[in-house]
């Protein structure tokens, strides 16, 4: 039987392309590297510690922060999930109110159990149309902190999955203006404002604690990720302390060598701009990479029944992310890809209920990226070529993929930490319950269902059409129920 090294190196020698992180896509000619295992070593001489940097660590991320313009930035080896956590503890007291934004990542909910917060829940924006959650409205950020006074952060997600970018630079003024903290899980952006074709980051719009998983679009490893603080609103020591308790002690240098050789091709991008040297690697690389993906968004026009969809706001839209709709096409999202896996041999990111998701990074191929292109080319071609004009399939998808409000009736400590009246209950007798379990698609890691709130028929019907459909539901103890308060 093969080890897990056997399995990783035969996938690596296939011809299986990535459209999902991390970002450097197995790129060897990317970043110049070699064995791991001739450089992992620990905290010996010479080589500073993390949790106490005063030498090489400290100048890595004084360097990163400079490239980020933040103020401070942390090294983080144990992926955003840290930093999100970290952010939440180190800016609330037990007990305090948090406004957070209900399609954040499950990270996000587990440090409001672990520190029994009180959230209050904003619901983004959803185009029917399109099938898509868009942003955060401003105006709903600014109605909540009047309608909930005791609320003393505020917690957000930009971009989604899906490349959707809330206006960062309103909601920092209003939230600052109540005298909270905005924290913001860019995870999916840490590739902003290295080019003008992608976003600007949260750090240039006034928030006050940002993430970035440089793995998820950016060449380096997996776990590799950054917390920038901003300002003078966030207690930096008390966020310090929690980074030091929840990150191991005994961080990887190899995934500290991945974020600063990362950090360091950042840097150059930036040197470029008004240094003209012709030895740079990198000085070209993210306007390159953007001409490449724009090119192919304009191939990709021809598609006649697949679409390439994104919201309106082009400014506010990460064009990195390459959303595949089936909802004009004759064939289910499940159905493409499969399609795209098993034909062509191309790992997508994500499926989603209407749409399947591909991303691409600097890390990217032309090779890879004419792949795609002639893939979906191809299928759309055969549906045309069918027998008669071939019909769309309407989607039954309860509330087209938009996420349920439900009432949140307990905070998610008094939901986990009941052990009285708990059943587990089909989904159809769970309805009118009040749910002291996770439901939750993965990827995205958004729960549709989160601990202490109300289960409605809308919830039970998503759930139902997800598992009909073959999606894989986790956060439940059992894939034919969920456990609930009875007296609900």
């Amino acid at each position: 039987m093969n080890n897990i090294f056997d399995k990783l190196k035969n996938y690596s020698d296939s011809d299986y392309y990535a459209f999902h992180m991390p970002g450097h896509k197995r790129n060897l000619d990317l970043m110049d590297g070699t064995s791991p295992y001739r450089i992992d070593i620990t905290e010996i001489d010479g080589f500073d510690d993390l949790h106490h940097a005063e030498g090489i660590l400290r100048d890595a991320q004084e360097r990163a922060a400079r490239v980020y313009h933040a103020d401070e930035t942390h090294f983080l080896v144990n992926g955003s999930t840290v930093g999100i956590l970290s952010a939440i503890l180190g800016t609330t007291e037990k007990g305090d109110s948090i406004l957070v934004a209900r399609n954040c990542h499950k990270s996000v909910y587990h440090a409001i159990y672990l520190n029994e917060l009180d959230p209050v829940y904003l619901y983004p924006k959803f185009d029917t149309e399109q099938g898509l959650s868009t942003e955060i409205d401003a105006a709903d950020v600014q109605k909540a902190l009047e309608e909930h006074p005791k609320i003393c952060a505020v917690m957000i997600v930009s971009p989604t999955y899906d490349g959707v970018v809330s206006d960062i630079e309103k909601i920092a003024e209003i939230v600052h203006a109540k005298g909270c903290p905005l924290i913001v899980d860019e995870a999916h952006g840490a590739h902003f404002g290295f080019d003008p074709y992608f976003p600007k980051s949260a750090n240039i719009y006034g928030a006050d604690l940002v993430i970035n998983s440089l793995h998820k679009t950016l060449p380096a490893l997996t776990q590799t990720a950054l917390l920038h603080v901003n300002g003078d609103m966030v207690k930096r020591r008390k966020v310090k302390q929690y980074l030091d308790m929840l990150q191991t002690s005994s961080p990887s240098y190899i995934l500290m060598a991945s974020i600063d050789a990362c950090i360091g091709m950042l840097e150059e991008t930036l040197e470029t701009h008004s240094d003209a040297r012709s030895d740079y690697k990198y000085k070209n690389i993210f306007s390159e990479y953007a001409n490449r993906i724009e090119a192919l968004r304009k191939d990709l026009k021809r598609l006649k029944y697949l679409k390439i969809i994104q919201t309106d706001n082009t400014d506010r839209y990460d064009r990195s992310k390459f959303v595949i709709s089936v909802k004009h096409a004759p064939m289910s999202s499940h159905e493409l890809y499969e399609i795209l896996l098993h034909r062509y041999h191309l790992q997508m990111e994500m499926l989603a209920g209407t749409y399947v998701l591909a991303m691409t990074t600097v890390g990217d191929t032309q090779e890879g990226l004419d792949r795609l292109r002639d893939a979906l080319l191809e299928i759309d071609k055969e549906i045309d070529t069918r027998q008669g004009r071939p019909a769309a399939i309407e989607t039954d998808l309860p509330l087209s993929g938009r996420q349920p409000a439900l009432e949140k009736v307990w905070t998610i400590a008094e939901a986990v930490n009941r052990r009285d009246k708990i059943q587990k209950r089909s989904f159809e007798d769970s309805i009118g319950c009040i749910s002291v379990e996770y439901a939750y698609l993965y990827p995205p890691g958004s729960p549709l269902i989160v601990p202490g709130e109300r289960i409605t028929k809308e919830a039970v019907e998503i759930l139902h059409w997800y598992q009909e459909h073959d999606f894989s539901i986790e956060g439940l103890q059992a894939e034919d129920g969920i456990e609930v308060w009875i007296d609900g």
